[in-house]
């Protein structure tokens, strides 16, 4: 399940206590920019309705948050998502 979909996952969170430049993003927006302090990790490859996206990971070198970036062409509801610390 994808922490958007968990509602306990959801709800911890938000209790995360983000930077000003980590809040600042607009998640699950295709084409959406992060911030500079995000440093890129490694990326993987996942199958998303009958199709192959790209999924890559970041940690904010100020607050510690960890994101991903789902790159899916075809989904403008894809991009970036909180997956914790």
């Amino acid at each position: 399940m994808t922490p958007g979909k968990d509602p306990a996952r959801a709800s911890e969170l938000k209790k995360m206590e983000l930077c000003e430049a980590c809040a600042g993003i607009q998640r699950n927006w295709r084409r959406a920019p992060g911030h500079a302090e995000l440093v890129q990790g490694g990326h993987r490859r996942e199958e998303h309705a009958g199709h192959v996206v790209t999924i890559t990971r970041h940690i904010c070198e100020r607050c510690g948050t960890a994101w991903e970036y789902t790159n899916d062409k075809r989904d403008q509801r894809a991009g970036w998502a909180v997956v914790g610390r």
